[in-house]
C-alpha cells in the first residue's frame, strides 16, 4: 500500500492562490511546498497532502496538512457547464455509450482547500492512510486504558474554546443556547460549504468543558442532550428548511476531539464517521440513559483505530487487542 503516500518533494510542486489579495490564507498557500500525499479517495474526490508552509522557497517552513476537495455540482450552473464555454474531448464511444473529458472555465472548476497549519505530527498521522482495527472497550478498559491515554495527550482544542468564546467563527453560529450547563452552539462543519442541502453538516458544541465524550454522560446530562436534539432540529428547520426526519443526529466514539459535540448531517449524505462502528444516534443515547443512568460508563463500546494509533498500542500492551 506504499502508493498511498506519494512523494512529491523532488517535483517541489507549489500551490498558488487565484488572487494575491486573499489575506493570510492566500499568502500561506503561495508558499506551500508539497512533500507527499497522505491519503486520497477517487470516490470522494479528495486528497490529503503533507507539506511545508510559511516561508519562502529557500526555507522549509512549518508542517502543514492541505486538504483538496472537489466541490459538489450545482444545479444552477449545469447549463453553463455543458455549453460551448466548456472544452469537450471524446475518450471512448461504443454504440450508444460515450465518455468525455470536460474542461470547464475556471469559475466552474472550484476546489475547496482546507489548511491545518502549523500541523503537528498527530495531525499528519490523522490524515495518513493506514490499516484499521476494531477495539472492544469495556467500561473498565476505558477507565484503566483509554482515559489515562487521553489525559496524557496534548491535542489542543483551543479552536473549540475560540468558538464558544466568540473569538472565532462567531458570524457562522446558526443557533446558541447560552446556558452554561445545558447550552450549546450550533455551527456548520468546515466540511460543508453551505451551498447545497444534500451534504448538510453542522456541529453542536456544548458549553460545558468537563464532558469529553459519550463515556462521561449520565442521566444528569439528559436535559443538555434533549436541548441539543430539539433546538438543533428547530434551528435547522428554520434556517435550511430541512425536517427532523431528514437528519442524522449522532455522536462519534471515539471522537476526533475530546470536547462533547453532536453531529447533524443530511440523511442523504454519506458523511465520514456515520458507519455503525463509530456513530451513536443521539435519540438512542438519550433513551439508553433514561433506562440506565450509567449506561455509557459501563457498557462495552466498539470503535476503530488506525494501525499506528498509540491507543491501539496501549490496548496491545494491556493484552486487550
Amino acid at each position: 500500500m506504499a502508493e498511498k503516500q506519494t512523494d512529491l518533494s523532488p517535483v517541489k510542486k507549489r500551490l498558488r492562490p487565484e488572487k494575491d489579495g486573499e489575506g493570510k490564507a492566500g499568502s500561506l498557500l503561495a508558499t506551500a511546498q508539497l512533500n507527499k500525499v497522505l491519503r486520497e479517495s477517487a470516490r470522494e474526490k479528495i486528497v490529503f497532502v503533507h507539506g511545508k508552509m510559511g516561508k519562502d522557497a529557500d526555507n522549509e517552513g512549518k508542517d502543514a496538512v492541505i486538504i483538496l476537495e472537489k466541490t459538489p455540482f450545482k444545479e444552477s450552473t449545469l447549463s453553463e457547464l455543458l455549453n460551448n464555454h466548456t472544452e469537450l474531448r471524446l475518450q471512448m464511444q461504443n454504440d450508444i455509450y460515450s465518455t468525455y473529458h470536460l474542461y470547464p472555465p475556471p469559475h466552474l472548476s472550484e476546489i475547496k482547500a482546507t489548511v491545518v497549519y502549523p500541523a503537528t505530527e498527530k495531525h499528519i498521522r490523522k490524515y495518513l492512510w493506514q490499516e484499521l482495527y476494531l477495539i472492544h472497550e469495556s467500561g473498565d478498559d476505558y477507565r484503566n486504558i483509554t482515559l489515562p491515554y487521553i489525559e496524557s495527550q496534548s491535542f489542543s482544542i483551543q479552536w473549540v474554546y475560540n468558538i464558544l468564546e466568540k473569538k472565532a467563527e462567531a458570524d457562522r453560529i446558526i443557533h446558541e443556547n447560552p446556558d452554561p450547563e445545558n447550552g450549546f452552539v450550533l455551527i456548520p462543519d468546515f466540511k460543508w460549504d453551505q451551498k447545497q442541502m444534500d451534504d448538510l453538516y453542522l456541529i453542536a458544541i456544548c458549553h460545558r468543558r468537563d464532558l469529553k465524550s459519550l463515556r462521561d454522560l449520565t442521566s444528569d446530562h439528559i436535559p443538555l442532550l434533549k436541548n441539543i436534539l430539539q433546538e438543533g432540529r428547530e434551528a435547522i428547520q428554520r434556517k435550511y428548511n430541512m425536517r427532523e426526519n431528514q437528519l442524522r443526529i449522532y455522536f462519534h466514539y471515539q471522537p476526533s476531539y475530546y470536547h462533547l459535540h453532536v453531529h447533524f448531517t443530511a440523511l442523504s449524505y454519506d458523511a465520514p464517521g456515520c458507519s455503525v462502528e463509530r456513530a451513536h444516534l443521539l435519540c438512542d443515547v438519550i433513551q439508553n440513559l433514561e433506562l440506565d443512568p450509567n449506561y455509557f460508563k459501563n457498557r462495552t463500546l466498539t470503535f476503530v483505530v488506525k494501525a499506528d494509533d498509540l491507543l491501539l498500542q496501549t490496548f496491545k500492551d494491556a493484552r486487550k487487542a
